[in-house]
């Protein structure tokens, strides 16, 4: 067999297995004749097929839109939940099984603990609910974390106007030091965070978990605003 060919055939195994693992977890199905020995190969092998098979642009698949449902390994469903928030265009809804403390990030309101950088991004593209919780006990063998199932369902538009390439970096830089003052914890993204506060009408003092999702566009915005003026001025 040719290497195209060997490669192909190696996607459509992984493919395969990951679809197949997912839609067994979809349906509840539980592992109960599994001994443990072989329930630690079959979580490796669909853990590294996820990350194979699911990692893929989803332009590779169906033209159409699609509905992304899976019970996700839970040591990289954050990085596979920001790369599907870049591909909204093709998702119908994500209906995805999350460790508690994850899912609960995801749901948080501003004021909360769990509101962090998770929370605006997910929030400002999705609607976001959690569907259920489930008890370790729910899965065999259990685990040693609660899971949650959410759905998150693509806005039609974004909950404000803003650049995600601004965004992104901002309430990373926001909540990278949540328990201090804003024109703190901005410094890392900006040599001037006082005036970008000031710019977008927010309270210099202001804590990032005090800042709802339409809060960190107008920063996002205003931080636009203030490059291209700089950018306008030094012409």
């Amino acid at each position: 067999m040719s290497q195209s060919g060997s490669s192909l055939s190696m996607q459509m195994f992984l493919t395969a297995l990951a679809t197949a693992f997912a839609a067994l977890c979809a349906l509840g199905a539980t592992f109960a004749l599994v001994r443990r020995r072989e329930w630690a190969l079959l979580s490796t092998l669909a853990a590294a097929a996820f990350v194979y098979a699911l990692a893929r642009p989803l332009a590779g698949l169906d033209p159409g839109r699609v509905s992304v449902v899976a019970n996700l390994p839970y040591n990289v469903a954050t990085p596979l939940l920001l790369k599907w928030l870049g591909e909204l265009d093709r998702i119908e809804r994500m209906t995805l099984m999350f460790q508690r403390e994850v899912a609960l990030r995801l749901a948080a309101a501003p004021g909360s603990r769990s509101y962090g950088r998770l929370s605006v991004l997910a929030q400002w593209l999705c609607e976001v609910q959690c569907v259920m919780h489930l008890p370790a006990r729910a899965f065999v063998p259990p685990p040693k974390v609660a899971s949650s199932l959410v759905q998150l369902t693509p806005r039609a538009q974004p909950l404000a106007p803003a650049e995600r390439t601004i965004l992104e970096p901002l309430v990373a830089a926001a909540f990278g030091q949540r328990r201090k003052m804003l024109r703190s914890s901005l410094k890392s993204f900006t040599r001037t965070p006082e005036t970008l506060l000031t710019a977008a009408g927010i309270d210099p003092t202001s804590r990032a978990e005090q800042i709802d999702v339409t809060g960190f566009c107008r920063l996002a915005r205003a931080h636009a605003a203030l490059a291209a003026g700089r950018s306008a001025a030094s012409r």
